[in-house]
Order: C-alpha cells, then sequence, then structure tokens
C-alpha cells in the first residue's frame, strides 16, 4: 500500500484531532487518551514545520497560540448584537407572554428556554466554513476582533463540521470560565503573594482583551453557542432548528435547553432550575425566554434596543440582608487574627445557609466600617465564599459597637501587634512557637494529600494533638506512638496504626511535599517544586544566598528573603536538625529519564488499596512521570489496575472486565525500580 503524501497525512490528521477535540470538549465522550491525542497533534505541527505551505488557517496547531497582536481592530457586526429586556418574577413573564400574543393576533407560540450563562457575548463569523473572525459585542454596533485569542478556545470550530459549508455563517453565544479555573488561577496567585480575581465573568472579560494568545490559552476559556447572526447558504425556520444546526456544524450547545408549549411550563422551568443552578460548574444570572418560530420573531420586531421576541428572567439576587450578632477571632498558620462575622439569623444563599462570613483583616472591617449588632447585605463570591459586601447605615440604632483589637492573642495569650502592606493591615499573634492555634493550622497544612499526605490527620485529629500537648511542634508527628494515640478519645487500634502508617510513609516523600508543607509564607506546591528543582537538597538550599534564591524562577527578592529568614531563624535551624534525625528524606529525586516517561504511554491505570511504599498523590504523579493516565474508577478503558492491600471491589471489577491487575512490585519492575 502506498505511503500517503505529506499533504494527504496532514488533511488526515486535522480532521481527525477535530473530531477527538469534538468528542472531548463538545460531546463530553472521549474516545483516546490525552497521550495519543497529543501524539497526533505533535506529528501534524512536524509536517506543517517541515512543509509550511501545509500549514493551513484552520489548522488545529493554531490553537496553541499565535504571536502576540499589536492593537485590538474593531469590527462591525453584519447585524446588530441588541440587548435583552429582563424580567425578574412570574407575573412578568406572563405579561411578556400576553403582549406576545397580543401583537400575533391572538397565535400562542412556543418559547425555548435556555440557561444564561454568566460570560461575555460573541460573534464567530465563517466565510465557506473557516473562520474568518471573532467579535466581542461591544456596543452592540461594532465590537473589538478577538479571533486571535478565540483561536487558542478548543471547542470552538475552525472549520464548521460539514462537506458543503454554507457562503456565510454568523455563530453567537457566550464565552465564560468555569469555577474550578477560576480556582485554579487563584491558588496560583495566591501562592505568589497576589491579590485573586474576583469572578469568572471579569476574568473572561480580560482574558479575551489579552493582546498574547498563549496568555489567553492558559485561562482554559469555554465556548456555548445559543443563536444565529448573519447567514447565507441556510434555511432555518425556528431556534430549534438553529441550534440542531450550531450542534451539527461542531458548536457546543447548552444541553439544558427546553422547549415550553405554554408559559405556565416556562414559569415551572425556571423555577426548577433557580435551585439546580448552584450544581452546576459555571456561573449563571437567570435564563433566556425565546420565541421558536423565526416567522412569529419576524413579525414581533424589535424596538431600537430590545427585540419583543426575546425575554431574559434573572435569578433572585443571591444576596441576604442580616444582622452581625458577634465577631469570632480566628489565628491562622501565621499568627494572622481573622475576624469573623456570626450571623443572627443565618441567611439563605446560593442553595445553603450561610451563619458565618470572613471579614479578613482589620483593613476590611474598617472600610467597610462593619459593627456588631449592624444590619449588613451578604453575597456569595462567585456563588462559593460568603462575605459581607455592606453595612446598612441607616438601620443604626446607636446600640452598635465596633469591633476593638485585642492586645493578646484570644487563644494563646501572646502579645498581638498590627502589621501593614503596601495594600492592607492586619493584626498578628507574635506567638509564633507557643501559639496552639497556629501549630494546629500548621498541623493540618502539613499532612495535606498535595504535600505529606498524612491519612487520618484532619482538623479535628490535629487539634486533639495540639490540645493535649502530644504535639508541641511539627517534629513531635515523628515522635507519637500507639499507646499515646489509643489514649485519646475516639481512637482505637486501626485508627491509631493508620495515623503512624501516614507518619511514618511522609518521611519519604522528598524536599518539594515538605518544603511546601512547612508553611513558609508565600511557597506554595508550585513554588516548592521549582526550589526543590533548583536546590536538590536542604543543604543546598542552606547554603544558599538570598540572591540565589531570587534567581529561581518566579521568586524574585521578597519570596527569597521569606525563604532565606525561614530556615536561618533559630527556629528554622533547630527544625531542620530535628527532621533529619527524625529520618525526613531532605533531597529530591530527580525526574525520570524521558526513556522511562514511555512506559505507560497512552495507559490509564487505577490504584486501590494500601501500598507499602507509596501514597496516592505519589504513586500517582508517578503514573503521569511515565506517560500514563490515573483516574479513580474501572472502566473496559483501564489497561493497569495497581492493586494494594484491601484493595476491594475495584479489583473485583477489574477481573470482572479483564483488566490487568499490577501488585505494587509489578509496578516497580516495570518503571525499572526494581
Amino acid at each position: 500500500m502506498a505511503k500517503p503524501t505529506h499533504a494527504a497525512r496532514a488533511a488526515e490528521l486535522r480532521k481527525l484531532i477535530e473530531y477527538h477535540n469534538h468528542k472531548y470538549y463538545t460531546d463530553a465522550e472521549p474516545e483516546i487518551s490525552d497521550r495519543e491525542f497529543d501524539r497526533l497533534l505533535d506529528e501534524l505541527k512536524q509536517i506543517e514545520a517541515d512543509h509550511p505551505k501545509l500549514d493551513t488557517p484552520d489548522s488545529p496547531t493554531r490553537r496553541v497560540g499565535g504571536k502576540p497582536i499589536d492593537a485590538f481592530v474593531s469590527v462591525r457586526h453584519r447585524v446588530p448584537m441588541l440587548s435583552i429586556d429582563n424580567t425578574y418574577n412570574a407575573d412578568e413573564l406572563r405579561e411578556f407572554d400576553k403582549s406576545t400574543r397580543k401583537l400575533l393576533g391572538g397565535e400562542v407560540p412556543t418559547y425555548v428556554v435556555e440557561l444564561k450563562i454568566d460570560g461575555v457575548a460573541m460573534s464567530l463569523t465563517y466565510e465557506d466554513g473557516l473562520l474568518v473572525v471573532g467579535a466581542t459585542r461591544g456596543d452592540g454596533e461594532a465590537g473589538d476582533d478577538v479571533t486571535h485569542n478565540l483561536r487558542t478556545m478548543p471547542d470552538v470550530p475552525l472549520k464548521l463540521r460539514t462537506a458543503a459549508p454554507p457562503k456565510l455563517f454568523e455563530a453567537r453565544g457566550e464565552v465564560y470560565m468555569t469555577r474550578a479555573d477560576l480556582i485554579r488561577l487563584n491558588r496560583g496567585r495566591v501562592e505568589k503573594g497576589e491579590k485573586p480575581y474576583d469572578n469568572c465573568r471579569n476574568l473572561t472579560a480580560g482574558s479575551l482583551k489579552m493582546l498574547d494568545p498563549k496568555q489567553s490559552a492558559s485561562r482554559r476559556l469555554r465556548f456555548v453557542a445559543y443563536a444565529l447572526g448573519a447567514t447565507e447558504g441556510v434555511t432555518i425556520a425556528s431556534h430549534q432548528q438553529a441550534l440542531d444546526t450550531l450542534r451539527g456544524f461542531g458548536f457546543p450547545v447548552d444541553s439544558h435547553t427546553k422547549a415550553c408549549a405554554t408559559i405556565d411550563e416556562v414559569i415551572a422551568h425556571v423555577t426548577e432550575w433557580n435551585e439546580k443552578r448552584h450544581d452546576l460548574p459555571y456561573d449563571t444570572d437567570g435564563m433566556v425566554v425565546k420565541v421558536d418560530s423565526f416567522a412569529h420573531r419576524q413579525r414581533l420586531g424589535a424596538t431600537s434596543k430590545s427585540p419583543r421576541w426575546v425575554r431574559a428572567y434573572k435569578f433572585e439576587a443571591e444576596h441576604g440582608i442580616t444582622k452581625i450578632g458577634a465577631v469570632e477571632l480566628s489565628v491562622g498558620k501565621f499568627g494572622e487574627l481573622t475576624p469573623v462575622a456570626l450571623f443572627d439569623p443565618p441567611v439563605r444563599l446560593a442553595g445553603t445557609t450561610v451563619s458565618r462570613a470572613s471579614m479578613h483583616n482589620a483593613s476590611v472591617v474598617d472600610k467597610l466600617d462593619a459593627r456588631i449588632g449592624d444590619t449588613v447585605v451578604v453575597e456569595k463570591a462567585g456563588e462559593i465564599i460568603p462575605q459581607v459586601v455592606s453595612v446598612v447605615a441607616d438601620a443604626r440604632t446607636g446600640a452598635e459597637k465596633k469591633l476593638v483589637w485585642p492586645k493578646a492573642c484570644p487563644i494563646c495569650g501572646g502579645p498581638v501587634e498590627k502589621e501593614e502592606s503596601a495594600t492592607s493591615y492586619g493584626y498578628y499573634c507574635e506567638n509564633v512557637a507557643g501559639c496552639p492555634a497556629q501549630l494546629t493550622k500548621r498541623l493540618m497544612g502539613y499532612g495535606r494529600r498535595e504535600r505529606m499526605d498524612i491519612e487520618g490527620l484532619g482538623e479535628e485529629v490535629a487539634k486533639q494533638l495540639v490540645d493535649t500537648e502530644l504535639v508541641k511542634s511539627l517534629t513531635d508527628l515523628y515522635r507519637l506512638n500507639k499507646n499515646q494515640l489509643l489514649s485519646l478519645e475516639g481512637f482505637a487500634e486501626t485508627k491509631a496504626q493508620k495515623l503512624l502508617n501516614g507518619v511514618e510513609a511522609s518521611k519519604g516523600r522528598g524536599l518539594a511535599r515538605l518544603l511546601s508543607a512547612l508553611c513558609i509564607y508565600m511557597v506554595g506546591e508550585s513554588m516548592a517544586e521549582i526550589l526543590a528543582d533548583q536546590f536538590s537538597s536542604i543543604d543546598e538550599l542552606l547554603a544558599a544566598s538570598e540572591d540565589q534564591i531570587a534567581k529561581a524562577k518566579g521568586f524574585g527578592p521578597k519570596r527569597a528573603k521569606f525563604v532565606h529568614d525561614f530556615f536561618h531563624s533559630e527556629a528554622g535551624e533547630k527544625l531542620v536538625a530535628e527532621l533529619r534525625e527524625l529520618g525526613v528524606k531532605l533531597t529530591q529525586d530527580k525526574k525520570a529519564a524521558p526513556a522511562g516517561a514511555q512506559v505507560f504511554a497512552g495507559k490509564t491505570l487505577v490504584v486501590t488499596g494500601t501500598l507499602k511504599n507509596y501514597g496516592r498523590k505519589d504513586i500517582e504523579d508517578l503514573i503521569k512521570s511515565f506517560g500514563g493516565k490515573a483516574t479513580g474508577s474501572i472502566s473496559k478503558k483501564t489497561d493497569f489496575l495497581v492493586a494494594g492491600e484491601e484493595a476491594g471491589s475495584k479489583l473485583d471489577k477489574a477481573r470482572e472486565l479483564g483488566v490487568r491487575v499490577l501488585t505494587e512490585e509489578e509496578f516497580d519492575e516495570l518503571i525499572g525500580k526494581k
């Protein structure tokens, strides 16, 4: 059989890659592993690099981000992107239906109801099936050309999925971000000492206005299509048919869309989603009710600002009004005193009852001018974290009391001092070594799964260990024995042994995990890994100057000073000496050689049971470093199950499905450890 030409192979690869992209991002039904997908993409990149003439505008390799643009260009919309009038309750929806039927001469319309995702409205224009421009709504008449950023989004088709594309096709929809991605980005910013982003919508808008598409690509924006703009060469009679066309051309479409025959069905549907929306992975601020028939829409027409055939139903505002009954001061791992407002009565927000909310620090309290007894407005930031957003000053009676910051720590009685930064100020307990609240928080952080991964060391156990003085410092963890643990309330033989096993296993986690576990200010997981790559042992790090540490990627003088001061303080030197004496690993293993990385290439592995030499995160990281994918559930697509002691039901299912089972020793042999 003749070998395909480079042009034929490139065309074949583009088709395969877009197919699998669509299966993954739009259908949520991936058919190949991430590794296999990357191989296809790498092969196409190589062909295009060797044969530049084969690099087409619709190539999926363009998604990785091209060159930054110099400035944004304004694009005039072929059909204006009008705004939508709002409704806020069932009565207003009934009025909308009444006026619609009146304008239609008594005809009864059917409706389509969609979720109103809280993002940025977007227009995508295709000519002869190829994406030529993507523009923001702007003022409705013209918007900014952000095509360079839209090309990086995997669920935006670069080419319509049809053999006979229309001459002109404009898809309209929403660009948005999931809450999980907002949390991911904010973790990175907090680690760097930067202010976290406020919400998904604002970050989405900012990401689209980046000049460098590689930066925008790192934000993992998503797109959902919900309407048509200008078209030539297609005949569509209804909104449902439009959605089917969009879906057929390769666009993701809201799967929760519902056709409703009457306004009563519409009201029942939006009422149901007022609560259900909290289970979605993205923010919504309402639903959109549209007349289905395009013939009806044409007869209904539009005002100068809004179409008459559509209304947005705005969900109930996610805020509540209550009173601050008291303020509780909690003490954090760095000694920070955090004021927590206790609400009387609790308020219902985003599907949950909220009885308390952090007010962060003294500068926030002063900015709000919040007092005990104040009537306050409470919201959930991104529908996740409750916060006091304002005080209803007009409701004051004169009995409200300003918060008085203590001169002594409410937990340990140690001295409290005010500390200021460039943007805020707060109060801190200075008793770093002797404050049980600080130690409890540090202990909880030390045992976290992504750090030292000590099973059983949660908040309750950490507090028990500190309150009973069995643990007076982090290193006391390694001095615990079974008899001590059995003396604690709620500890039986199994629970005690599990904790001891976890503590012992943590000794071998390595320098990167240890550095992130020590609660060094401004050093989280990613910064700890960078330090461990730069300085492969604690001795190398101790010998490094501030300037040398500052040269590590992402550090700089400020973060370097925190690290240097931590290890060269009396407490830091004592901590390192004790960890060394107790047998805790203070070095970092070199990353696996590239050849070894192919052992599990394209394979999916599941780990179950208790392993002798690995924590769960350790072995999952190892699987990834050798090219594999670690998942949590068994299926026909699973290649290996790594089974430790007490493997349970996953082992039974693996045998039932014929999945190959590896013991820990067999796993070690495969990666060349034995």
